[in-house]
């Protein structure tokens, strides 16, 4: 594989399908092999030496193809075949060569042959050498200029030049020097020196594999100087457990539930001094907090470095052309987010190149180009962060889509002519609900969009579908930067205190009781000739409470997507910093309820899921 590679590098070939099909299969059987010794401590006796013979086969084949490059003489000349030695690259010339793209300049390697009759070698490759640095500035030799100097070289030799010039200034007056045959100028290109290391964080794993990512950079120098600047750079770096950042994020809100305890004692008159402690330790809290928070985001590359391959895959599987673009990659979410996040944007992908991107065949007669374009991107909206995954496919079926809902009996045939385009997009998210007219490996089982939206609406987030028949569609999932602390507005129902996620919230209103209307069997009101469904909390949540006369009803106005629904409540606390707290394995099926948090008295209030109660 790493011959295959290196002759991929040094361009010796061009890469077609095939070529990457036995790549991607020799990558995973490595990753078999290192599997079976994480798991056994042996390589295991799964046999891959058809894998072997044909990396063999494409080795022979390039030995045999010997990289020729043709160059003109003169003019009017015959062209003549010379063969282009690979040079070796260290440290310092791959910095050189980036530093000459970074200012500009052109890099080329250039090999000269003289004559086999040529009896002064070192003289002729003097006066090259001579007009090369008239123009640039020689960064390699191969072989040394010390063997040149000696005549220890056969009739060619190669450098690497950089310089402002043409390439044709060096072929024209190359070939103005007697006794010189050939000559064969090829750009280079920059070369890529930043070591990485990414490594995945994983709560599921036994092995301690999980890290903070590091980056060592090798600027410039020799290659001792680079190994001494990268030991200094990883130097700097701790590989942290994320158990041990879960322990200290604990801390931390353990920490933020004091400071609210200290704001709400009740110490007589408060001193300024008092008041000055408590404002500066809320800043100090609030500090720490963010400082825990940072370490724990990771990129959203993590999750978006696996589809690439699953893209080509089912593509080919598919037999459809498609090009996936991402973008966004350095977009960060929190750790617990990106653990969730890959198996809803698998299926949305899935759902793309299967449902949305035509054939090839169809797309011609379309007038769209042969590829698909499938775009992947994440960025950050405030304190959200908004992942996309558009296609220009087809777009989505409205009328098959209300085909199906009436054959599965959800809806009459009636009521489907009076639902908007948005409520009958929603029905594509039902369980067991799909539209493909027949089950494969991929789609037709009804169990994709559903996960989708029941994983986002888990993580505190929602999907929005954007789509235009024959045009392509767009699913836009939207999702809290982090889920640990989080601005909550708390409301009083009967007895009992909830909390309701700020980012939620639209707007709070009074209105007075006979405001209310029903409409098909559902209390409503009208606010700005919107008309709103009302949800009342006590009953939803089973909640015992006095029936009293009151003037004015409080109605709190959220929001789930682009629908706004109202909460009704007997009364506002008002907002609060508050830490999300999991309810555990035995509390973990009830829906409109996502977590609790520990209010400054003590006392526990239950953090409210909008999406699941609206």
């Amino acid at each position: 594989m790493e011959n295959v590679l290196q002759s991929l590098r040094n361009k010796e070939f061009s890469v077609n399908s095939e070529l990457m099909d036995l790549l991607f299969n020799c990558l995973d059987a490595l990753e078999s092999y290192v599997n079976s010794i994480a798991e056994t401590g042996n390589e295991g006796n799964k046999d891959y030496s058809h894998l072997i013979e044909l990396l063999s086969e494409v080795n022979n084949k390039m030995r045999v193809k010997a990289v020729k490059h043709e160059e003109t003489v003169a003019e009017g000349g015959q062209a003549e075949t010379v063969s282009v030695p690979t040079l070796e690259l260290n440290q310092y010339d791959k910095n050189a060569i980036n530093k000459a793209h970074e200012m500009g300049l052109n890099v080329y390697q250039i090999t000269v042959v003289l004559d086999s009759g040529c009896v002064l070698k070192s003289a002729r490759a003097f006066i090259v050498f001579q007009l090369l640095e008239r123009y640039g500035d020689i960064i390699k030799s191969v072989p040394k200029v010390e063997d040149i100097e000696d005549e220890n070289f056969d009739y060619n030799f190669t450098v690497i030049v950089v310089t402002k010039e043409d390439k044709q200034l060096f072929i024209n007056g190359i070939n103005s020097i007697s006794e010189v045959r050939d000559i064969v100028i090829k750009e280079v290109a920059a070369e890529p020196i930043n070591v990485r290391l990414n490594e995945d964080v994983d709560l599921s794993s036994k092995q301690s594999n999980n890290s903070i990512e590091f980056e060592a950079d090798i600027t410039n120098g020799s290659d001792e100087h680079a190994m001494s600047n990268k030991k200094a750079k990883t130097g700097k770096t701790v590989r942290v457990d994320i158990n041990r950042l879960d322990v200290l994020l604990n801390l931390v809100s353990e920490l933020i539930i004091q400071k609210t305890r200290l704001e709400g004692l009740a110490v007589g008159e408060k001193s300024q001094a008092f008041t000055e402690t408590i404002e500066y330790l809320e800043r100090i809290t609030t500090n720490l907090h963010d400082a825990v928070m940072k370490v724990r985001m990771v990129p959203i590359e993590t999750v978006f470095n696996r589809f690439p391959r699953m893209i080509r895959d089912i593509s080919k599987e598919l037999g459809k052309e498609v090009n996936l673009i991402m973008s966004g990659e350095e977009t960060e979410l929190d750790r617990t987010v990106i653990d969730e996040i890959g198996e809803p944007l698998i299926h949305l992908l899935r759902n793309a190149i299967d449902h949305g991107i035509e054939s090839v065949e169809e797309r011609k007669k379309m007038g769209k180009p042969e590829v698909g374009q499938i775009f992947l991107r994440a960025y950050q909206d405030g304190s959200d962060v908004v992942i996309e995954v558009d296609d220009d496919g087809q777009g989505i079926n409205i009328e098959k889509v209300k085909r199906k809902i009436v054959e599965k009996g959800l809806v009459g045939k009636e009521i489907v002519g009076n639902l908007s385009r948005k409520d009958i997009i929603d029905y594509l998210f039902r369980p067991s609900f799909s539209t493909a007219d027949k089950i494969t490996d991929i789609s037709g089982r009804g169990v994709g969009l559903d996960v989708v939206k029941t994983k986002i609406e888990s993580l505190g987030g929602i999907v929005d579908v954007e789509t235009e028949e024959g045009k392509g569609s767009k699913f836009i999932i939207r999702l809290p930067l982090t889920l640990a602390i989080i601005q909550a507005l708390l409301v009083v129902v009967g007895e009992e205190k909830y909390a309701i996620q700020l980012s939620s919230i639209n707007q709070i209103i009074k209105i007075s009781p006979d405001e209310i209307k029903r409409v098909q069997n559902q209390e409503v009101i009208l606010l700005r000739n919107n008309v709103i469904p009302i949800i009342r909390l006590d009953k939803v949540l089973d909640v015992p409470k006095e029936e009293k006369v009151k003037k004015k009803l409080t109605v709190v106005i959220v929001k789930k997507g682009d629908k706004l629904s109202g909460l009704l409540v007997d009364g506002i606390i008002g907002q609060q910093e508050i830490v999300q707290k999991p309810l555990g394995k035995l509390l973990s099926g009830i829906k409109i309820i996502t977590s609790a948090t520990i209010l400054g008295d003590g006392n526990v209030a239950l953090i409210l899921d909008v999406n699941s109660i609206v």
